[in-house]
């Protein structure tokens, strides 16, 4: 039997290649291998051409990380620190809806997150140090063990609501990387289970009325950590009737 297929958004960027210039399809390995690691199959999905169909043929869905989101899809003003990708955005909200709509199992990732909120009638924070001060959830001094790079990425603790799907998941609480400067206001129709206890900061949001659907604020795909992954692999396969490999101890 087939492994669930689990779309990760990806985008466009010009790039140089074999002494070309040219426009590629990107997405970090890290997110394939994460699916591959955790039993699914996966399949990028580029900004381009954007159409629900491609969720046809999908067991689940992945929001990657990426740039910001433009505000005006919350109806506010674009903030000067923000580095939007308009195409992007249009693609990925209208596959959000169309996968909302149909209860496929979601996964957002960083923006992926940030994305379900917007998505669900939220907002977001355009530039998080205004709001709370400082740039760890960007970058720390030192280094990181959970990140791949480790001088990029910011830590800190969450702390996971009780009798929450993101508490069975997770647990009580997890040290994670963090590399954001946007951050979600207001959830609309999703739950915060997860926070930063330094400052608040949302890390976690979860839909429990649905099959799966589960945002985090960090990058699990760079790190040992891959439950939300393994998660989102089992609720695609239990949805579609699929069985998944069995994994690796």
């Amino acid at each position: 039997m087939r492994r669930p297929l689990i779309g990760l958004t990806a985008y466009a960027q010009q790039v140089q290649y074999g002494g070309n210039d040219l426009m590629a399809g990107m997405l970090p390995m890290s997110y394939v291998r994460a699916v591959h690691a955790t039993g699914g199959r996966a399949v990028l999905i580029t900004p381009d051409d954007p159409g629900v169909d491609v969720l046809d043929s999908l067991d689940g869905i992945v929001f990657t990380g990426g740039g910001d989101i433009d505000a005006r899809h919350w109806g506010a003003r674009l903030h000067p620190a923000a580095d939007v990708d308009e195409v992007r955005d249009r693609s990925e909200l209208m596959l959000m809806h169309a996968a909302l709509e149909r209860d496929l199992p979601i996964l957002g990732v960083c923006r992926g997150m940030q994305l379900m909120a917007v998505a669900g009638g939220g907002s977001l924070h355009q530039h998080l140090p205004d709001v709370i001060g400082h740039d760890r959830h960007r970058a720390a001094p030192g280094t990181d063990p959970l990140s791949a790079d480790a001088s990029a990425y910011g830590r800190h603790e969450v702390v996971v609501q009780t009798a929450s799907r993101a508490h069975a998941l997770l647990g009580a609480h997890l040290t994670v990387n963090s590399f954001h400067h946007q951050a979600v206001d207001d959830p609309g129709t999703f739950t915060v289970s997860g926070w930063c206890p330094e400052d608040r900061v949302a890390e976690i949001l979860e839909d429990p009325r649905r099959v799966f659907a589960l945002g985090v604020q960090w990058h699990p795909e760079r790190t040992g950590d891959l439950r939300v992954f393994e998660a989102l692999a089992s609720a695609a396969a239990r949805r579609s009737d699929l069985t998944r490999p069995a994994l690796a101890a």
